[in-house]
């Protein structure tokens, strides 16, 4: 009876030991960033720079979960930058107008919030659809859609800035201000979001059919898996993870204009290549992800805390990194 070609891949392949290996490499990456660091200024060890950067990480890092899943099917996603930027706008845009018709700030803010998710949710699908119904390359779908939300968002803020009245912006504030035990909101979100998460990927059958697609999908459809709505359904998860993130992000700032999410799909992609998510799908973690963003955050920081090189620089070493990560990959499934 021949081998199945899992077995077969690990049988031929590097030893099980390498395996491990490979999925530490991010988590001693950020063991080895973390001391040095620590070494490079003293002020990069202490609670309130770690829960700094564990806030500013939540963002790209509740997205990345979301791409997690849609580079694991085998998909890409370049529009979540504008797709944050052009939800920001509208949220805000909405909560405007909500609170003085309805009378009541608090309830306006808390049907901006749901609407986040639900445009996101709305988006995700739209994307999903044209991908499988349309036979469109994802890469292709979203490098047009990149372009159309964030014109409409330019189109709506008149080439300026969405901004939230005052009396809403600080009834918003706790959203991203407030601390629960000393933890603040949007880290504890990102928490829950990257759990349930893992969940879903490693407990459930619709987590085992993004593998499978990932994988191969001419032999997931042959077992009967409906590649069709898994896709879509991994690309609305994605854009409720944008909603979810973006909701958490308009009270940072109060406002959006055309920079919003500027290069955030660029750090959501790089959070999950640098966690160990295979380029080619069919293999990856949620809790690499959750550790490849944190991972670029922390050097971020360093950047920020030294002057080793020019902060502008920033997304220059992102780049770097998805670029010698995509090389070490090589012939990885």
């Amino acid at each position: 009876m021949p081998q199945p070609e899992a077995a077969q891949h690990r049988s031929e392949g590097k030893p099980r030991w390498t395996e491990h290996l490979h999925g530490l490499g991010p988590v001693i990456g950020l063991v080895l960033l973390c001391i040095g660091g620590t070494l490079l200024n003293s002020d990069f060890a202490t609670v309130d720079n770690a829960m700094n950067v564990l806030t500013r990480t939540a963002f790209i890092g509740i997205i990345a979960v979301g791409m997690c899943f849609v580079i694991i099917s085998g998909g890409i996603d370049l529009s979540v930058g504008s797709m944050a930027a052009l939800i920001a706008g509208s949220v805000i845009m909405f909560i405007n107008w909500a609170g003085p018709a309805s009378g009541s700030p608090l309830m306006a803010v808390v049907m901006g919030a749901v609407l986040a998710v639900v445009l996101g949710a709305l988006f995700g699908l739209a994307h999903g659809l044209l991908i499988t119904k349309g036979r469109i390359e994802p890469f292709i779908v979203t490098l047009g859609t990149l372009g159309i939300f964030r014109a409409y968002l330019t189109y709506f803020a008149d080439g300026g800035a969405l901004t939230l009245d005052n009396d809403l912006s600080d009834l918003y504030a706790p959203v991203y201000y407030a601390s629960l035990a000393g933890i603040p909101v949007p880290v504890w979100v990102f928490v829950i979001v990257a759990i349930i998460g893992g969940v879903i990927l490693n407990r459930t059958a619709y987590g085992r059919y993004v593998q499978a697609i990932g994988s191969n999908e001419q032999v997931a459809r042959y077992a009967a898996v409906d590649v069709d709505r898994v896709k879509i359904l991994t690309y609305v998860l994605l854009g409720v993870c944008v909603g979810i993130a973006t909701l958490l992000y308009v009270p940072r700032l109060g406002s959006a204009s055309p920079t919003t999410g500027l290069l955030w799909e660029l750090e959501a992609i790089a959070a999950v290549i640098v966690g160990g998510t295979a380029l080619k799908g069919g293999a990856g973690s949620i809790t690499g992800t959750v550790v490849g963003a944190i991972l670029l955050s922390v050097i971020s920081n360093i950047l920020n805390l030294t002057s080793i090189i020019s902060v502008y620089l920033n997304a220059a070493v992102q780049g770097f990194v998805i670029i010698i990560v995509a090389f070490l990959q090589r012939g990885r499934r």
